[in-house]
């Protein structure tokens, strides 16, 4: 039999091997020294987001001739993996700009608005996603926020909650209904800019985990937009909201995986140093296992979410992968992350030690861009052929 052409599925070719390792040592090197002190300080430390520009981290997808690395979806998913391994927070910034905003704009944006704000998202422009409201999460379409016509634009008036990078975001993305008895036919979908009149952000949530990641409330008090920012048709927001979050699903699965390999790393590193009876706690079988078991969750999270991005990339349906591959890796991180705290012992519990943190920060990954629950009823949806 011949032997198949095809790459086994985690193998990375030449030039994502180089993207990945660049990204990693950048992480490595510049994010590493200032996790504990970001984390304590609740914000990104100084020049961070430019230098995530500078990389080119921020303009993965868009194309080279509007100042973008004209890379792949796949390539973002390899840089949000490479980066959550030492700081998932600093990840969520990448995650977001580039699966939801740019990937927004790429696919529903006219001309004039993929001119203007794709060469900005990739110079300098940080940019936000704008869906959930106090009433709208799971249930994401049960939007109170109106949008009302005018003769040169609209008028939006309303709040918005849990918003990722709001404090650092120069564009918002922002979906507000046109027509609230049209239910979801009237979710629009709107281009706003910081510093628009009547447009602010709000209080910044006290988070349990990846608390360097600004995640705010943005306010919304007659502030007019103009009819040019409006983004795609006039209810189809909804449309626009559902194939963006499920290419963002595999970006948070991307996020836990490379969590949990950080936690793994970590683990592994002190459980050869430490030592109890007279030798490592790495000689011990039961620690082997453990770390052992962890390996292998996270081997099956990364087949998963490498195939659910190639499947994205290849143009291929991918709806089921995703869901799975967000459900899955967000499962495995969260054990994980559990286990390193207990390999760490005491030092697992205190934040001296990073085990804690990733602990932490794995919470969330079964929470936003779609809860557990709204996963597993997506996939049942799927494998029951409803």
């Amino acid at each position: 039999m011949a032997q198949s052409a095809h790459l086994p599925l985690t193998q990375l070719s030449e030039e994502e091997s180089l993207f990945y390792s660049t990204v990693k040592k950048f992480a490595e090197e510049t994010i590493a020294p200032q996790v504990h002190s970001m984390d304590s300080e609740q914000q990104f430390a100084s020049g961070l987001v430019k230098q995530l520009f500078d990389l080119g981290l921020m303009g993965i997808e868009v194309p080279e001739e509007r100042g973008g690395a004209g890379g792949t979806f796949f390539d973002a998913v390899l840089a949000i993996e490479a980066i959550s391994t030492v700081d998932p927070a600093v990840a969520v910034l990448v995650d977001v700009h580039n699966t939801l905003v740019v990937n927004a704009l790429r696919r529903w944006g006219c001309p004039a608005q993929l001119n203007h704000w794709l060469r900005r998202l990739a110079a300098d422009t940080v940019g936000a996603y704008a869906l959930s409201e106090a009433g709208s999460g799971s249930d994401a379409f049960a939007l109170q926020t109106r949008a009302e016509s005018e003769a040169d634009g609209f008028l939006l008036n309303g709040r918005k909650l849990w918003i990722s990078n709001a404090r650092e975001a120069g564009l918002f993305i922002v979906f507000a209904t046109i027509d609230p008895a049209a239910g979801y036919r009237g979710i629009t979908a709107f281009l706003v800019e910081k510093g628009t009149p009547g447009f602010s952000v709000g209080r910044k949530e006290d988070k349990l985990g990846i608390r360097a990641s600004s995640t705010c409330e943005l306010i919304f008090d007659h502030c007019k937009i103009p009819a040019a920012n409006l983004l795609g048709e006039l209810g189809k927001g909804y449309k626009i909201a559902i194939e963006t979050l499920n290419e963002g699903r595999i970006g948070i699965g991307a996020q836990m995986l490379g969590l949990a390999e950080g936690a793994w790393g970590h683990a592994a590193r002190y459980a050869k140093e430490r030592r109890q009876f007279g030798k490592a706690i790495a000689d011990f079988q039961a620690v082997q296992f453990t770390l052992a078991e962890m390996a292998t969750e996270i081997e099956a999270a990364k087949l998963m979410v490498y195939n659910a991005a190639r499947l994205k990339d290849a143009g291929q349906p991918y709806l089921r992968e995703a869901a799975m591959a967000k459900l899955f890796a967000s499962q495995v991180a969260e054990r994980v992350a559990s286990q390193c705290v207990e390999v760490f012992g005491g030092n697992g519990f205190v934040r001296d030690y990073p085990a804690e943190k990733y602990y932490r920060d794995a919470k969330v990954g079964k929470i936003y861009e779609g809860t557990s629950n709204m996963q597993l009823a997506t996939i049942a949806k799927h494998v029951l052929g409803r």
